[in-house]
């Protein structure tokens, strides 16, 4: 079995992963901490130093490496499924759970956080909800082919199958 978690930015893919994992007896990887051990840079630094076109092919690179793996859960980074073909192939190689959540959930989230993601760094709130805003309804078509969709402020592992 093979979990892949989809979702925005802070709708708690890092946080709901491991108790899957553990609920189901399987092991965990976190996307962006495996790229953050791999490249010696952390994802919001990569952005910065290289751009996001340079970060999102070793980002699916790394996806791509998941192929073979199996009895694991996966956390994705928010922008995964939506780069190339990356939810095609998620959905080919596993099952995809999409962690849902509201723009005003998700803005109280990236309020409250330590780490403000590149996209949203130094944006007053009214400019950070208008942003993500604008980008998750580009990539919520994306996330909702996933074929398990979970409420991201109280997802539940008994409903997953």
């Amino acid at each position: 079995m093979k979990y892949y978690l989809v979702g925005y930015m802070y709708s708690g893919k890092s946080t709901f992963g491991p108790c899957l994992a553990a609920a189901k007896g399987l092991a965990f990887v976190d996307l962006d901490k495996a790229f953050e051990a791999k490249y010696h840079y952390e994802v919001a630094r990569f952005f910065e130093v290289f751009g996001e076109d340079a970060f999102r092919k070793l980002e699916t690179q790394m996806l791509h490496a998941t192929a073979d793996l199996d009895n694991i859960v996966i956390s994705t980074g928010g922008g995964t499924p939506c780069y190339g073909d990356n939810m095609d192939f998620i959905l080919e190689h596993g099952t995809a759970i999409y962690l849902q959540m509201s723009v005003d959930a998700l803005v109280e989230r990236a309020l409250r956080s330590r780490h403000v993601r590149p996209k949203l760094h130094g944006l007053p709130e009214p400019e950070m909800r208008a942003a993500i805003g604008t980008q998750l309804a580009q990539r919520a078509p994306i996330y909702l082919r996933a074929p398990i969709v979970l409420d991201g402020t109280a997802p539940s592992v008994e409903a997953i199958p």
